[in-house]
């Protein structure tokens, strides 16, 4: 009821389309989630999820830290939370940009290859800096996600191997550990066998190259899964953590949650401009589009939506409709062929929209009006 009163009053003060962020649920969520891991592992917020300030304040208290992915999200978190804990990863950084890391001062640095190494090695020459190795590890089974994906991130074995010189000649580069990030978008068990399988390697890697570590760190990364065709179908967060508590891993462990924290309390708000039929196939051009919410283009689904009428009533079922926003491109698609009755006016509150939405999107394709960004907040951030 609040999400509808909050888009009928949007919609009364022409303000659509419009985000809307629920800082409150978010709290709730991320405390959640923190509890889950309480002294199994630490939370970090994957910042490139949603940079907005307001999200970043809310959860400063319910995360143990930040990770960016670029010298710009590091500006960023340190113009708002100037003391945050931060890791910095990323491929392709540039000296500017490591430069930058050393001089804001990042807690850890996520090194991607022999070349990173040998650069920051250089421009490291006169401080100290606390480096992760980011490993590029094959998943456990064919079945996990990217398990037939080589990616660009991190090294192998064979590159982690020629690192080791480099560290020993470059003694201001200090490694903590080893950073493994090896799933987008995996349920709890799997993600829990991912641990496993990251840990034990981790372990035993660690133990025969860096042995003085002692106690080593390991970063499992991020990955849980967001299912946008199940929206109220959420992470099992007990359960993974209680998995990863179980392992009993000799080391400090964090993980990086993004999407899975911030997804579920963001509304991309819009109202039907127009019901058309071509061919047979019926079309409800909405206000906005995919230059707002590229989410569903980009990860190739439907996106969830709830249907508010203009009166505030829910819209029932009808004939199978797509849902199509303002751009001069086919491909500008939110959903397809869902049977919903629409109208022009009535007013469309897209779900899971709060992670790799608006800061995924081509905002000037067509140079439409950017949307509106409010926020359901009872502490008040500022």
């Amino acid at each position: 009821m609040l999400l509808q009163a909050k888009a009928l009053r949007l919609a009364a003060a022409g303000a659509l389309p419009a985000y809307l962020y629920d800082l409150d649920g978010l709290r709730r969520h991320a405390g959640t989630v923190r509890r889950a891991m309480d002294g199994t592992a630490q939370v970090l917020y994957a910042v490139k999820a949603n940079p907005d300030e307001r999200i970043l304040r809310a959860l400063s208290r319910h995360v143990d830290g930040f990770e960016v992915a670029s010298g710009g999200e590091l500006a960023h978190l340190r113009r708002i939370l100037p003391h945050a804990w931060t890791a910095f990863s990323g491929p392709g950084k540039t000296d500017a940009e490591l430069a930058l890391a050393l001089e804001l001062g990042v807690a850890r640095l996520h090194v991607e290859s022999p070349g990173e190494l040998t650069r920051l090695a250089r421009i490291a020459a006169a401080r100290p800096v606390d480096i992760l190795l980011r490993a590029n590890l094959r998943p456990p089974s064919s079945g996990e996600a990217g398990a037939d994906i080589v990616t660009p991130f991190g090294m192998d074995e064979h590159a982690l191997a020629a690192c080791l010189p480099i560290l020993r000649a470059a003694p201001r580069i200090r490694p903590r550990g080893v950073h493994v990030h090896l799933s987008w978008g995996s349920p709890a068990p799997a993600m829990a066998g991912l641990a496993a399988h990251v840990t034990t390697w981790a372990l035993s890697w660690l133990d025969r190259h860096l042995p003085e570590l002692g106690r080593p760190e390991i970063d499992l990364g991020g990955g849980m899964l967001v299912d946008y065709a199940r929206p109220d179908h959420l992470f099992d967060w007990p359960a993974y953590g209680a998995a990863v508590a179980g392992l009993r891993v000799p080391a400090l462990l964090r993980i990086e949650p993004g999407r899975a924290l911030t997804a579920y309390h963001g509304w991309y708000i819009t109202d039907v401009l127009d019901v058309k039929t071509n061919h047979g196939r019926r079309f409800a051009v909405l206000r906005g589009g995919t230059q707002h919410l590229r989410t569903p283009v980009a990860r190739g689904h439907d996106q969830p939506f709830t249907v508010i009428g203009r009166t505030g009533g829910a819209a029932g079922p009808g004939e199978p409709v797509t849902l199509v926003g303002q751009l001069c491109t086919p491909r500008d698609v939110f959903a397809r062929d869902v049977p919903v009755s629409l109208s022009p006016g009535d007013l469309i509150a897209f779900r899971l929209a709060g992670a790799y939405a608006w800061n995924l999107s081509h905002h000037e394709f067509l140079m439409h009006p950017e949307p509106t960004f409010h926020y359901l907040d009872r502490e008040g951030v500022p």
